[in-house]
């Protein structure tokens, strides 16, 4: 790999598990971009945040990436840092519905924002990293890629999805210098899933409390929310050189949730 230092673009990186690895690469050194669809103004504290021990450039791209902008948003980002090393998908919609009662346009929005981008910001990111010879993709999806739940048939359905997609990806490209790796947090309580909250307690009609203890925590052993700093931890590692033999998996950082 080249000299100089390396670049991560980071999808839906201004809260939650997608800030904590903005801020882990930071730190690290390298030129981060963060990623939201609000305008600049609107994020100026997650942004100061990243900055705040940064070691590298950091610059914010604003891309709607429900409106099929991730192609766009990596052809800016090499713009500005002249190289793609590493791209984060993390940028993910959680809705909580019965399948019968899910709307078709909810359904659309969830896989739009969770797979479809992911494919769209690949396909960006792969010319720039197989010129190079070099390049780290880290899909940000679920245990809810491995197992499902009911009441969130398209949050599982594109989970898997991306983690088919992170495997085809990664054949593709395994003599390339490119692996291409899905980390599946189990539940972390980012502003996603505190939002779920309500929702989940009127599905299961239960007050949020119980939502926590008897829907959130009850599949993971250690009863213990996944804090967003271990994934951040592990993003870190995937980009490494020391993981260049790891590629097409699915690490599960889920408090044995999986293990059942």
């Amino acid at each position: 790999m080249e000299s100089g230092p390396k670049s991560v673009l980071v999808t839906g990186s201004t809260s939650g598990i997608g800030l904590a690895i903005a801020k882990a690469f930071a730190n690290a050194g390298y030129d981060v971009g963060l990623n939201s669809f609000e305008d600049e103004v609107n994020v100026g504290a997650a942004i100061n945040l990243v900055k705040a021990n940064a070691n590298g450039d950091i610059s914010y791209f604003q891309a709607d990436l429900a409106r099929k902008e991730g192609t766009d948003l990596v052809s800016r980002f090499i713009q500005r840092f002249g190289r793609i090393d590493v791209l984060v998908n993390n940028a993910g919609v959680q809705k909580v519905s019965p399948v019968d009662e899910l709307a078709l346009e909810d359904w659309e929005h969830v896989r739009s924002i969770s797979l479809d981008a992911a494919f769209q910001t690949i396909k960006g990111a792969l010319p720039d990293m197989k010129a190079r010879g070099w390049g780290r993709v880290i899909n940000i999806a679920s245990a809810h890629g491995l197992v499902a739940s009911p009441y969130k048939s398209a949050y599982v359905s594109a989970k898997h999805g991306l983690l088919g997609l992170t495997k085809t990806v990664a054949l593709e490209v395994a003599e390339q210098g490119i692996t291409v790796n899905a980390i599946c947090p189990g539940y972390v309580l980012t502003p996603l899933v505190e939002q779920q909250l309500a929702d989940q307690a009127k599905a299961h009609n239960i007050s949020e409390e119980e939502v926590k203890n008897q829907i959130m925590l009850m599949p993971q052993p250690t009863k213990q929310f996944v804090a967003p700093e271990e994934v951040a931890s592990m993003a870190l590692y995937l980009a490494g050189d020391m993981a260049r033999s790891i590629t097409g998996t699915s690490i599960a950082i889920d408090g044995g949730w999986t293990a059942r």
